[in-house]
């Protein structure tokens, strides 16, 4: 499983691989539950869950009950792009609790520890990638 995590004050995210011994942390948690950051290195920081995606792509969203997959119709939000105005369509969507099933849990920073993010991710830090 991946951790991206996304500071407001920099603008920069930072993706992280969950050690699978350390996954079960995060399974069973809702978006908008808080999580500490030791089991991922980043000691001191506290991070808000804001979404995720499973292994096929579906996104997670927030209105959804559940670790299950869904079909619900959709007029807005994660997971749909608008056609026009009133446009409702059934999308496939994840619900909002993370389970084994999901690849990558998407965070934001809430309470930051002694550390910055650069230092402790160095080689993740986002916007570098495609510099030269």
């Amino acid at each position: 499983m991946k951790l991206v995590i996304s500071d407001p004050k920099t603008g920069k995210s930072f993706g992280v691989e969950i050690p699978k011994g350390k996954e079960q942390q995060a399974i069973g948690k809702k978006i908008g539950d808080r999580i500490e950051g030791g089991f991922v290195g980043a000691e001191g920081y506290e991070f808000e869950i804001t979404g995720g995606s499973d292994l096929a792509g579906f996104p997670m969203r927030k209105d959804v009950a559940g670790p299950r997959r869904v079909g619900v119709i959709l007029s807005d939000g994660p997971g749909f792009r608008k056609k026009g105005k009133g446009v409702r369509e059934k999308r496939n969507v994840r619900g909002n609790v993370i389970s084994d099933q999901i690849m990558q849990v998407n965070a934001k920073v809430v309470s930051y520890g002694s550390k910055p993010l650069e230092e402790i991710f160095p080689k993740a830090a986002g916007g570098e990638k495609g510099k030269k």
